[in-house]
């Protein structure tokens, strides 16, 4: 089926997008509440039963994905209407939570929206390749879940380490400390550290790999050949696709639409035929993978 729709604006009016486009703090703050809720009750579930701690390990991972995706929306401004609530979040929470320096990631990120589509675009590094063979993405797997991709990734970000800089990560970790603490589970910062050190490199993988490395054509201006969407049910949605950072797509075309309303303008979308004819949404992260793998 070939698309008939060759613009957005012949998709979605302004009314509409500006709708989409509106910002909401209790929403915000009940996206970021539902991270952290479900971060206590992982920790919660391992010191209650500790042989569960395997579990509390995927879903802690999942956690910091979220937390990284915190950084992305408030990197926007998207994620709350207030300004500081943004910068607050983006920086103490998403930043400090993954050991990311919230404004070098602002202009490092902008720069990839601007030049999407183009051989200036700062992440095509991660991707480069794709789709590959089947034994090269078992490679780069068994790198991020022996660790070596985080150890590699943490030297290089304390190679010219500050306190200033490093004071959000370092109040996170504190915070996360005092709190295991005083729920008699101080044990269970371990789990934050297996979780950070040989899950969530591969989770942040899949998250490449689903936004542009499965893309149609990575070095083509039109969206739905640059960026890609995976739709996630929702066992998928609790460990790799959390706050809706599969609709990626949807992201790139209007990154001031906040999160929460991205599933919202994926379904327009899709209803009146902007998706038709490109091959720029997949049903699931399986069949993804299949796509990021060479016939």
């Amino acid at each position: 089926m070939t698309s008939t729709v060759a613009k957005l604006s012949d998709a979605l009016s302004r009314e509409e997008l500006r709708d989409l486009s509106r910002a909401s703090d209790w929403q915000g703050a009940l996206m970021l509440a539902g991270d952290l809720a479900l971060l206590i009750a992982a920790f919660a579930l391992a010191i209650w039963q500790p042989w569960l701690s395997p579990l509390s390990v995927l879903v802690i991972a999942g956690r910091q994905l979220a937390f990284a995706i915190v950084m992305h929306d408030c990197a926007h401004k998207s994620l709350f209407r207030t300004l500081w609530l943004n910068e607050f979040a983006g920086k103490w929470i998403g930043g400090g939570s993954i050991d990311a320096p919230f404004l070098a990631y602002r202009a490092y990120h902008l720069e990839h929206h601007k030049f999407a589509g183009t051989p200036d675009d700062p992440d095509h590094r991660l991707v480069e390749g794709y789709p590959v063979t089947r034994a090269s993405l078992r490679r780069k797997f068994i790198r991020d879940l022996t660790g070596q991709t985080a150890i590699k990734e943490i030297a290089f970000s304390w190679k010219d380490a500050t306190l200033a800089g490093k004071t959000p990560f370092l109040v996170f970790q504190s915070v996360l400390i005092i709190a295991l603490s005083l729920a008699g589970g101080l044990w269970a910062i371990s789990l934050w550290w297996v979780a950070r050190l040989f899950v969530f490199p591969a989770l942040m993988r899949l998250r490449n790999i689903g936004e542009h490395g499965v893309a149609m054509d990575r070095y083509d201006p039109e969206p739905r050949r640059n960026t890609h969407t995976t739709r996630a049910n929702f066992i998928e949605r609790l460990l790799v696709a959390p706050n809706f950072v599969n609709f990626h797509l949807e992201h790139h075309l209007f990154a001031a639409v906040p999160p929460y309303n991205l599933p919202r303008l994926h379904r327009v979308l899709n209803a009146r035929g902007y998706h038709a004819g490109f091959a720029c949404v997949t049903d699931g992260y399986p069949a993804m993978l299949k796509k990021a793998v060479r016939a």
